[in-house]
């Protein structure tokens, strides 16, 4: 009996059967696997195994959440200082909306019982009794691991986009974007993928192992939409045509904030074979590594090559890059075309924050760069560079450019138009953008009634107070500079 056939991410890792897995339990517990165990004795070990995969997958869980940290400890350093409090709490709602949006709703679209596009059954968690018996899952003893695992994903695709709005966005239209994205555009996606009715697999042969497209491309594609109907920040780029930087106020967040991201990558690739037992997500660790490393140090030389300088911005975001990148065909490709892919992500990552200021797209954080280029890039790779080896040895069709290709497309034609229409319906009905006064002075402020640094310099002078805060900010000379 196999300890695990089907992978999540739609794919097959069965390398791992009840008969390599009781000799590992066995020598955990320094003791020769012994091939006259009885049938019940032989019932217990597959129990262990059991229940090995389901701690797993709430470890990896775990380490997926302690990805939201990473996210708002990201954005806050690459953005000013007055700004810091909005931030903090966008990457704080999105979850706690998108995580209850899941349980009523997200979950059921994805994976409950499907129509042909998308579930219809399994809402709010199924209804009563063992729910976690009663779940779309090939073990139902994984239920409950299995849903907080696909919880943290859904919340991970929203936070994308938070970065690429800041310092502009109504903190109220920010969340109802959440609602849409978590309760609907992620889910229905994440399904034709991962889920029910996964017609992309199945008709495509479509493969993205842990979300390069499923969930990096789709907060990429929201981001961009977001951006666009958004608007620049003010002053960002001036009459003339010259780009003016707008720099973040806390570098040391920033390193933090990667340094968390890349730990909670492994419980985002390796996490995604669902299973403790054998060296499938050992494997998958090294890849996911490898593919860091080599984005980094891509984008560093490349800022090189082109400003001059080894910029720290280009080389932490180039560790992402490379993370997104190899998120799709870290299963299925060797190391050495892991490093590959991550030095093509990370030269795509500093192209694209070059290519996003020549049409005037303000992207704070590289969002846009870093998850939707190279989400299309890491899940391009599987077609170019899958190890037939590791594909026939899970079960898989062979990927292909064509398939892939299919993936990203109807990827693209589902989130960009509705999260375009989402933002511009939002934009024309409560309101999109904060005003240009509290823009200025500072979302922490007008939108919260709190400043991150109370009475520290580095914010400024006061110019105002909430509930007895005082507001530190900058002059308006931004709104007086000529820029968009």
């Amino acid at each position: 009996m196999a300890v695990l056939v089907l992978s999540w991410g739609g794919v097959a890792l069965a390398e791992e059967t009840a008969t390599t897995a009781a000799p590992a339990v066995a020598s955990v517990a320094g003791e020769k696997p012994d091939p006259a165990k009885t049938p019940a004795m032989q019932s217990d070990v597959s129990a262990v195994a059991r229940d090995m995969d389901v701690m797993w997958l709430v470890i990896a869980s775990i380490l997926v959440f302690a990805m939201q940290l990473g996210f708002a400890f990201v954005e806050a350093g690459l953005c000013r200082a007055k700004n810091t409090c909005n931030i903090l709490m966008k990457n704080l709602l999105d979850f706690c909306l998108g995580s209850l949006l899941f349980f009523g709703l997200g979950y059921g679209l994805m994976f409950g019982a499907s129509n042909g596009w998308f579930g219809v059954s399994d809402f709010f968690y199924g209804s009563g009794g063992d729910v976690g018996n009663s779940l779309n899952t090939t073990d139902g003893f994984k239920g409950w691991g299995f849903w907080f695992f696909q919880c943290v994903f859904c919340a991970t695709a929203a936070t994308i986009i938070s970065g690429a709005v800041a310092e502009r966005i109504k903190f109220h239209a920010y969340l109802i974007y959440t609602v849409v994205i978590t309760g609907l555009i992620y889910p229905i996606f994440g399904g034709w993928v991962w889920g029910s009715s996964n017609f992309l697999v199945s008709s495509h042969a479509f493969h993205d192992f842990a979300g390069s497209t499923v969930v990096h491309s789709v907060g990429g594609w929201a981001a961009l939409a977001g951006a666009i109907v958004l608007g620049p920040r003010m002053g960002k780029y001036l009459k003339d045509g010259k780009v003016r930087p707008i720099p973040g106020h806390n570098m040391s967040m920033v390193a933090l904030g990667v340094f968390i991201l890349w730990i909670g990558w492994y419980g985002f690739n390796p996490g995604s074979t669902l299973v403790a037992a054998g060296a499938d997500f050992a494997r998958v660790a090294v890849t996911t590594t490898l593919g860091a490393a080599a984005g980094a140090l891509a984008a560093m030389l490349t800022a090189w090559i082109w400003f001059k300088k080894p910029d720290f911005g280009m080389s932490y975001s180039g560790v992402l890059a490379g993370l997104v990148a190899i998120t799709a065909p870290c299963a299925v490709v060797s190391p050495a075309y892991a490093v590959l892919i991550g030095l093509v992500a990370g030269v795509l990552m500093v192209f694209g924050i070059w290519l996003l200021d020549y049409i005037r797209v303000d992207d704070p954080v590289s969002a846009v760069p870093v998850h939707l280029l190279n989400g299309i890039w890491g899940t391009l790779a599987v077609g170019l560079f899958a190890d037939p080896f590791y594909v026939n040895k899970a079960g898989l069709a062979t990927p292909t450019v064509l398939g892939q290709l299919t993936g990203i497309g109807t990827c693209a034609l589902w989130v960009f138009p509705l999260s375009l229409l989402l933002f511009y319906g939002i934009k024309k009905t409560v309101g999109l953008r904060v005003s240009a006064k509290e823009e200025t002075e500072g979302l922490d402020f007008h939108e919260h009634g709190n400043e991150a640094y109370a009475g520290d310099a580095m914010s400024g002078p006061s110019v105002g107070s909430v509930g007895g805060l005082k507001l530190a900010a900058e002059p308006l000379r931004l709104a007086q500079e000529g820029g968009d």
